[in-house]
């Protein structure tokens, strides 16, 4: 009978959750779009970056040293301006983010074993930009110095010095090529699996207060609790679903691998989804109109969203911030999500990811089941 009760409620959520086209399309179209945008658009990779070039020794070694800065992957030669004031109205226009200028002595300089120094105007406003500029720049210097200091000595006689150094050979596991959608797509599969069920559980229960239909199902013989589980399983079920074929399209359409045992990933899915429906429970019982419930998941979403290290590193956050974050149902699956993917590990490294998503997930419905009850006597 309790089985019984529970099916035809979790029937009539889902039926009445498909039969609106509009629905349905909201359920696949957003997830896909956020995928694209996100696998396209949100790339941390700083490549070609708007530079001008004031060349006030027009010499051999300026040239040279120009031609290298050209060459890069990095640097996108535009603008060649004649003086000070209009390198500033270039940075001020947003046309460059980084001017390199040359002293009229550089060559001299160098000729006569002096240090010679070029000057580097860098657009600071996006800080994270400026600062990889400055580390592609400080290679480019770094190396060109290298080549004028071995030339130097060679001049001097002192040939076994281009042999003798050091020889730096690196290697980088798991993304060889530092391509951020192979970071950003899992997360986008770890937000879809927040986000569904929060919104669909929150819209759906209100909604039930608002038609008066939520009181006359109380009437019935079903219970609280039986009430809760059959309204929220079609939501966590449509959650799944999603995260299974964004998963596939991540794998597919954007190649990112998936190195890990699926059945792991699928684990810290449903453990994940557990939090997130309780979640939306939990907003229907703080919320009076559909209205309400959207703002209140805005609420809740924003702050989970910059904790759980989806796009900014935790480590980075304040001292006083970083405890709050273990309050985060999204920073653990981010771990597994991640890891799974990009790392190929199991359970036996993310088991305290797994605890950790089961007791905030039980804590978070036990919560949700209380004010639930409270709102229905």
């Amino acid at each position: 009978m309790i089985l019984g009760r529970i099916r035809r409620v979790f029937m009539k959520e889902l039926i009445q959750t498909l039969r609106d086209k509009r629905m349905r399309m909201t359920l696949i179209i957003p997830p896909i779009f956020q995928l694209i945008i996100f696998g396209y658009a949100a790339n941390l990779d700083v490549k070609h970056i708007r530079a001008a070039v004031r060349d006030l020794d027009q010499s051999v070694d300026s040239r040279d040293l120009i031609s290298r800065f050209r060459q890069s992957k990095y640097f996108d030669i535009l603008f060649y301006p004649q003086n000070q004031q209009e390198t500033e109205r270039l940075i001020l226009k947003n046309e460059i983010i980084l001017s390199l200028e040359i002293p009229p002595d550089f060559s001299r300089k160098l000729k006569k074993g002096d240090t010679a120094t070029v000057q580097i105007l860098v657009d600071g406003t996006e800080s994270n930009t400026a600062m990889i500029a400055l580390g592609y720049v400080s290679k480019i210097l770094g190396d060109y110095s290298s080549l004028v200091m071995i030339h130097r000595l060679n001049q001097e006689g002192m040939i076994e010095f281009e042999e003798a150094g050091v020889e730096l050979e690196h290697r980088i596991w798991f993304n060889p090529n530092l391509e951020s959608r192979l970071f950003y797509v899992p997360g986008v599969i770890a937000s879809i699996a927040f986000l569904i069920p929060v919104i669909l559980t929150a819209q759906a229960i209100v909604r039930e207060k608002e038609i008066g239909t939520l009181e006359q199902i109380m009437v019935t013989p079903i219970r609280p609790w039986e009430l809760m589980v059959g309204k929220t399983l079609p939501f966590a079920l449509i959650g799944f679903l999603d995260v299974v074929m964004i998963a596939l399209i991540g794998v597919f359409w954007f190649e990112v691998p998936l190195r890990g045992n699926p059945l792991v990933l699928l684990c810290g899915a449903a453990l994940f989804l557990l939090s997130s429906v309780a979640t939306g429970l939990f907003i229907s019982t703080i919320s009076s109109t559909q209205q309400q419930a959207q703002i209140s998941t805005f609420f809740f979403a924003m702050p989970a969203f910059i904790l759980s290290g989806f796009a900014f590193p935790i480590d980075n956050m304040p001292g006083w911030v970083q405890p709050l974050t273990y309050a985060i149902p999204l920073r653990y699956f981010l771990v597994i999500i991640r890891g799974v993917f990009l790392k190929g590990i199991g359970l036996e490294i993310l088991w305290p990811q797994m605890v950790a998503l089961a007791g905030l997930g039980g804590a978070m419905i036990l919560l949700s089941s209380l004010r639930f009850r409270k709102r229905l006597k």
